[in-house]
């Protein structure tokens, strides 16, 4: 077995002695430990019923909209919600993209409307690309944003240089590992790449060859957290530990059925508050809900649970949303 520790020696480490992503024969590890995806799970899951299946065919849910995108042309601090993945966020007068992924995908039609059509997305700094699933980091649309946006630049996990060249030859990007700063943002403004408990694939030949990830944005008054695909693990509590309480969190809450198949890469509405109360959070605002139909729960269900929650008095800081209407964030904190 042939194991080492990868980082960008260009980039500042934040946590003390770590000395990289572990690579155990050229995939990236989860942590300490290499988690491929079986093939056995994905057949059980393909061959067992889903007992759901009625509920989900009857379930029409979709995220309501807010048309328009006046919000690309103020300069408040913001954070929109575009469906999935994918947030506008605007700290300090620096405009964040986070996985845009804007159409339909390979045997995945998006269920949800753009609030506007993603041409008229502009100004926007820097992308944040968390992995590389298909339904997080999409050629087509990473191609319309650097079309409008010529400036913009990629901060995207280690390995996934050689994926962003093909989409977009001209896009510049910089690569980081776990527990690194970028250095290309603004005075003003940090960003930083942190753990998720996740897995890459997608081709045949590229099992966890790129990392995958969460990213912590900082400001003077403001840390906001973004935390990618991931199934609950130790890292919320150390990202806590090296941050303090995160005043905004962005966290997913869809894609967690069947549990035997989803549970170690994806968080349920309760992980997803288990994991928020570890970061100590203050503002929640969900995601990876209701653009996609990725897994064999009803479409509404995540919304619905993560609601129930916070009825019941085990969420207070919840914001849900329409696609397309801006939170403003001196409202958030």
């Amino acid at each position: 077995m042939q194991i080492r520790h990868i980082r960008n020696e260009k980039l500042h480490t934040i946590k003390p002695g770590y000395r990289g992503n572990k690579v155990i024969n050229g995939q990236f590890a989860n942590g300490e430990e290499l988690y491929v995806p079986g093939f056995g799970k994905v057949l059980k899951w393909q061959l067992t019923p889903n007992p759901q299946r009625a509920e989900k065919k009857a379930d029409i849910y979709a995220p309501p909209v807010m048309k328009g995108c006046s919000f690309v042309q103020t300069d408040e601090d913001m954070v929109v919600w575009l469906g999935h993945a994918s947030f506008l966020i605007r700290l300090n007068g620096t405009t964040f993209l986070t996985d845009p992924v804007f159409y339909d995908l390979p045997l995945l039609k998006r269920q949800a409307e753009l609030p506007c059509p993603p041409e008229q997305l502009r100004g926007i700094d820097f992308l944040l690309l968390s992995h590389g699933h298909r339904d997080h980091l999409d050629k087509k649309s990473i191609r319309t944003v650097y079309g409008q946006n010529p400036g913009v630049k990629a901060l995207a996990p280690l390995g996934a240089g050689e994926l962003l060249r093909s989409f977009e030859r001209q896009l510049p990007y910089q690569e980081a590992g776990w527990y690194q700063q970028y250095d290309l943002t603004p005075a003003g403004v940090e960003v930083y790449f942190l753990p998720a408990s996740h897995w890459y694939r997608r081709g045949a030949f590229d099992m966890n060859k790129v990392l995958w990830g969460s990213f912590v944005i900082k400001t003077n008054n403001l840390l906001l957290y973004f935390a990618g695909d991931t199934g609950l693990n130790s890292h919320f509590e150390e990202i806590q530990e090296l941050f303090g309480p995160m005043d905004v969190c962005i966290m997913p809450i869809g894609a967690y059925k069947p549990p035997f198949l989803m549970k170690l890469s994806h968080l349920n509405p309760h992980e997803a508050v288990k994991a928020y109360n570890m970061l100590r959070g203050g503002t929640f605002i969900p995601m990876h809900y209701g653009t996609y139909d990725l897994s064999d729960e009803p479409m509404g269900e995540p919304v619905q649970l993560i609601q129930q929650i916070a009825e019941a008095g085990m969420l207070q800081g919840l914001q849900l949303p329409a696609i397309g209407e801006p939170l403003l964030v001196r409202q958030l904190v």
